[in-house]
């Protein structure tokens, strides 16, 4: 069960720019850069990714009917600042714990599943990066 829209409401407003400060920069916390399907703007939205052989897993605490979850699934892909760097990605494709636990470590695991935590968004890094 994600977190509630009212959380998101307040984290919008308070939290998310306050993590913007660091997301980015400090591992696991990133920014999805992606595009309003209607407005065509460009939003940063940060969130915690985990790299994968492949790309990135993107743990998903609101559930997959987020906007910016929706924008990067509608675009077929995103930008993430992650580590001071901007990695072009493409694919997107949402999935449970049970396909994603084997690429999260243990802690991490523990504690998304205590924050009842389920829906994932896994991601490719596109063949330049």
């Amino acid at each position: 069960m994600p977190f509630p829209r009212s959380l998101a409401r307040i984290n919008r407003r308070i939290t998310n720019p306050v993590a913007r400060r660091f997301a980015g920069r400090v591992p696991p916390f990133a920014i999805v850069v992606h595009t309003g399907r209607r407005s065509g703007r460009e939003y940063r939205t940060p969130v915690m990714a985990f790299r994968s052989p492949e790309g990135f897993v993107v743990a998903l605490t609101y559930g997959p009917d987020a906007d910016w979850v929706r924008n990067v699934l509608a675009a077929g892909g995103c930008s993430l600042e992650y580590c001071e760097r901007r990695v072009t990605l493409t694919e997107p494709r949402l999935t449970g714990m049970s396909e994603v636990e084997r690429l999260l470590p243990r802690v991490v695991r523990l504690v998304l599943r205590l924050l009842r935590v389920d829906d994932f968004l896994l991601v490719r890094r596109t063949a330049s990066e």
